[in-house]
């Protein structure tokens, strides 16, 4: 028995470990995208338009990203709950880690002309794709192997792959634009992207040595892996799909607008430096290490509904203060502003994962709580940038951007009253695929 618990305790440490370093790297390459969308895409792929055209098609390019996002977690959903959470694992890291290399050996517009933006963006899509698939399966191996009473807090590691990632592209960026100067905006911007190979090798060691969740390996055990786990979530739990998108808008549309959008206010309205932003950056990406697993944890001991709209509200009230900070232009009120920001994205980041996935049954659990998760990246996260955008041009104020902010923190509010109070079993999720298959 000791040597079984053993056992047990080295694997959930593994899978742990291992999901949050695929995570990390996922979130990297994502993020390194958005980085270059704000810095150096809209005058190497988008050249001849004016300046805030360039921005809008640059942002639009990483818009498609999180539209394919749905996708793929559908696609690997299937393939997770039908074949396992590691094998899909392992392919979403692959396709994260070439496309993201490709990118950073794409030819700009003056090269090849208009098949450089249709590559970008073609590229884009598969970055989409495999982040999509890669949130469920990440989670569901930390969560499915920690125990039942501390779920908020062993599902909450995966997510520190968006601190991390964020920490770790802006840190690369930081250093190569520092070292090459000048030349970044030609070739030195590269290199980040190519460093996502070496990051992928490290990936691929450390999760192949981690064995499939236990309660997934019950599941298929008992002979109750279901046929079509798509057809099920969407007929048996479209509630719950609809609900874990909707209760993300007032995380996921703040945050790319709190760590994207940022770069183009700062630099573009506030004339402040890109070093300056991208430290602070940093800073807020170092405290999330910590605020993640802190109010994963959180949720465990106060409820995981009681400290998720305790970030919502959070949020809603910082969004006019986020500019105020920011309008200053003084160095120590703009890295309050950003730690802030990020500090009460986390208090909703930390709990979300176990919040949403605890809403669907082991069986069809990274179909329907991937597809629930990125679903709000089409409602909300990929839309912010272009939209902030677009009320910062036509009214030259942050005001609507602030009211924008306040409006997903009220419709993730309302989406957080109807989110179940008691985690669903995977019995009721097999008796009900008994029903439909």
């Amino acid at each position: 028995m000791a040597q079984a618990t053993d056992l047990e305790r080295s694997q959930r440490r593994r899978a742990v470990f291992a999901s949050t370093v695929g995570t990390t790297i996922e979130w990297y390459d994502f993020f390194l995208y958005g980085t270059a969308a704000a810095l150096v895409f809209p005058q190497l792929f988008f050249p001849g338009e004016d300046e805030f055209a360039g921005i809008l098609l640059a942002f639009g390019s990483q818009f498609v990203g999180f539209a394919a996002r749905p996708i793929g977690a559908a696609v690997f959903g299937h393939y997770g709950d039908r074949l396992g959470r590691k094998s899909s694992l392992i392919v979403t890291l692959l396709l994260m880690g070439i496309g993201t290399a490709l990118i950073g050996l794409l030819p700009g517009y003056a090269a090849i002309g208009v098949a450089a933006p249709l590559l970008l963006t073609v590229l884009r899509i598969a970055q989409g794709i495999a982040v999509g698939g890669e949130w469920g399966g990440s989670v569901l191996l930390a969560m499915e192997w920690g125990s039942v009473r501390r779920r908020g807090f062993y599902a909450s590691w995966p997510q520190m792959g968006v601190p991390l990632g964020l920490l770790l592209s802006t840190a690369v960026v930081q250093v190569t634009s520092a070292a090459t100067g000048p030349a970044f905006l030609e070739w030195g911007w590269r290199i980040p992207f190519l460093v996502s190979l070496v990051l992928v090798a490290v990936g691929l060691y450390v999760r192949l040595r981690v064995l499939e969740s236990p309660e997934f390996a019950a599941v298929r055990e008992k002979r109750e892996v279901v046929r079509n786990p798509f057809t099920l979530a969407l007929r048996g739990q479209w509630r719950e799909i609809l609900t874990s998108a909707f209760v993300r808008i007032s995380e996921q549309a703040p945050f790319y607008l709190f760590i994207t959008f940022v770069l183009t206010y700062g630099t573009k309205q506030l004339d402040l430096p890109r070093g300056q932003l991208l430290n602070a950056t940093l800073v807020a990406s170092a405290v999330g290490l910590v605020s993640v697993p802190l109010f994963g944890h959180l949720s465990d001991v106060i409820g995981r509904r009681l400290m998720y709209g305790i970030g919502i509200v959070c949020t809603g009230l910082f969004a006019f203060p986020y500019f105020g900070l920011l309008d200053t232009g003084v160095g120590g009120f703009v890295v309050l502003a950003i730690v802030l920001s990020l500090v009460f994205h986390d208090m909703q980041y930390g709990p979300q994962a176990a919040l949403i996935a605890e809403s669907f049954g082991t069986n069809i659990r990274y179909t329907g709580a991937g597809i629930g998760y990125q679903f709000a990246s089409v409602l909300a996260g990929g839309p912010a940038p272009l939209i902030a955008a677009a009320i910062l041009q036509s009214t030259g104020s942050s005001t609507g951007i602030s009211w924008y902010i306040v409006g997903c923190c009220v419709v993730s509010l309302v989406a957080l009253v109807f989110v179940p109070r008691a985690p669903r079993t995977a019995d009721k999720s097999v008796e009900a695929a008994a029903r439909v298959t």
